[in-house]
């Protein structure tokens, strides 16, 4: 009976060993980078915003084309800290268009998908 309760001991006390050591290899885990652009609704749904990341260069480069390619925006965004700007949908038509941000020698592409669903425009950006 004693031989059980402190080889159950012994058990115990390893695998708390164990939990640790691996909880300490966690930690020092280096955290991802940062991301160049993130997307999110604008408040009253009309449109997108996009948060970008501070940058080396301090500034960002904004381009939507539509499917033919035509360039319907270029826009600058000072990035030289973390910055934020909204762009309003609601003048486009139904259809993909391309968003090209460049912004710390990174270039990030995303396709916007816009479409009525009854009377109310909506849109989503394309996971690739």
């Amino acid at each position: 009976m004693k031989t059980s309760i402190k080889l159950s001991a012994l058990f115990l006390l390893l695998s708390a060993g164990v939990f640790a050591a691996t909880a300490a290899k966690a930690a020092d885990v280096t955290p991802k980078a940062k991301e160049v652009v993130s997307f999110s609704v604008l408040g009253n749904d009309r449109g997108i915003k996009m948060d970008f990341a501070k940058s080396a260069t301090g500034k960002s480069f904004v381009r939507v084309y539509n499917k033919e390619n035509e360039l319907l925006l270029k826009d600058y965004v000072s990035t030289k800290t973390d910055a934020a700007k909204g762009y309003v949908l609601s003048e486009l038509a139904d259809g993909d268009y391309k968003i090209e941000i460049k912004s710390n020698n990174q270039v990030v592409t995303k396709t916007l998908h816009i479409y009525h669903d009854g009377d109310q425009q909506s849109f989503f950006i394309v996971q690739e």
